[in-house]
């Protein structure tokens, strides 16, 4: 009696639990969050090369080599590798040919035949334009404003007119304003109607090309450009020069005022000017930018190999924003290309995209689209 007791209960144990016989149902697996949108990178992006030095590098017979040591034009070796676009500076009135409206607008024509853009850095200086030196050019030296600011849109329009640019920058790395002393960014009433008539000269010149305003690194950049959009300065693209030696190590910082600059204004990226070596070393005997260890990226060493994972980098990095407009790599044609014991040739041959042999580097790589 025991046991039939016994056995009647478990049959209504095994009953409760298989129920109808459906297999019971698992708990809701918890969701997985959804992958980070797909960003469309920016429609135009820019694989640039500055090759202001070209046309004098060539006057010394200087040749290119490809990878299996063929000679043939730089600009021919990275339009292969896909660069699109070359940036050439213009000085007002230079000691010698190079970098005059002549030199460029010869350079400009070939860059079109090759069927590349064209990208104008005016620097309305006769000499380098950069953060500590913004010289008025010497024939407009003495102008009020009001003439000074006539100048700027008269030259800007005739140079337009000769060099018919893609992208044009209205100064060069005008952190601390251009045409110094009335251009000052301490008197900003007067740099920016001094900006705002090489912006209408380009306009008037040509509406199709893209105006940039261009400051060097990160630091500060957020309020120039609060002073710019304050200003209600008609331009298209943000320009930055990203150097680490002078603009900080970290790409991560890189990319968070990156985003921020164009969030904040709304308009695409530029990084107009950067360059990282391929080696510590030179080709000759003029001193060079950069030669230290204490001046590279610690996961970016100063080799072929670095160097190319750098820039690449650096593409990557824009191209996580749908405005990210593309990079420009500064002196990669600038090689030791007066001989090895020049003391006045290139401060930047450890820089170039080409070896102390002149052969194409890994870097070009970056290039593609």
């Amino acid at each position: 009696m025991h046991s039939s007791r016994y056995l009647f209960l478990a049959a209504l144990l095994w009953q409760s639990c298989a129920g109808d016989g459906t297999p019971p149902t698992p708990s809701p697996t918890p969701s997985t969050p959804n992958p980070p949108a797909a960003v469309t990178p920016y429609a135009d992006f820019m694989r640039g090369a500055d090759l202001s030095f070209l046309a004098e590098v060539e006057t010394e017979g200087t040749l290119f080599y490809t990878l299996s040591d063929i000679p043939r034009d730089a600009l021919t070796i990275l339009k292969d590798h896909g660069c699109n676009t070359v940036r050439l500076r213009l000085w007002h009135a230079p000691a010698n040919s190079h970098s005059s409206l002549d030199e460029v607008a010869v350079m400009a024509t070939r860059v079109r035949a090759a069927g590349l853009k064209v990208f104008l850095s005016i620097h309305y200086s006769d000499t380098w334009a950069d953060p500590g030196h913004q010289a008025t050019p010497l024939a407009w030296q003495g102008l009020s404003l009001t003439d000074l600011k006539d100048s700027v849109y008269r030259y800007t329009k005739k140079v337009m007119s000769v060099v018919q640019p893609d992208y044009v920058q209205i100064g060069n790395e005008i952190n601390g304003g251009m045409l110094w002393e009335l251009g000052r960014i301490s008197q900003a009433a007067n740099f920016f109607s001094l900006v705002k008539e090489g912006c209408r000269a380009v306009r008037e010149a040509k509406p199709s090309a893209k105006i940039l305003l261009h400051f060097a690194g990160t630091s500060g950049a957020d309020w120039f450009f609060d002073q710019v959009r304050a200003n209600t300065v008609d331009y298209d693209l943000i320009g930055l020069s990203y150097y680490p030696m002078w603009h900080g190590f970290s790409l991560t910082d890189l990319k968070a005022s990156v985003d921020a600059l164009i969030a904040e204004n709304n308009k695409p990226l530029l990084i107009a000017e950067t360059a990282y070596p391929f080696s510590l070393g030179y080709a000759d005997y003029t001193n060079n930018l950069l030669g230290l260890s204490s001046q590279l990226i610690p996961a970016y060493p100063a080799t072929p190999e670095g160097q190319k994972n750098f820039l690449v980098a650096i593409k990557s990095m824009l191209k996580q924003n749908a405005k990210g407009a593309g990079f420009c790599y500064w002196g990669a044609e600038w090689v030791a290309f007066r001989g090895p014991t020049a003391t006045n040739g290139s401060a930047a041959e450890n820089m170039a995209l080409f070896s102390f042999t002149n052969k194409e580097l890994p870097a070009m790589e970056a290039f593609s689209p």
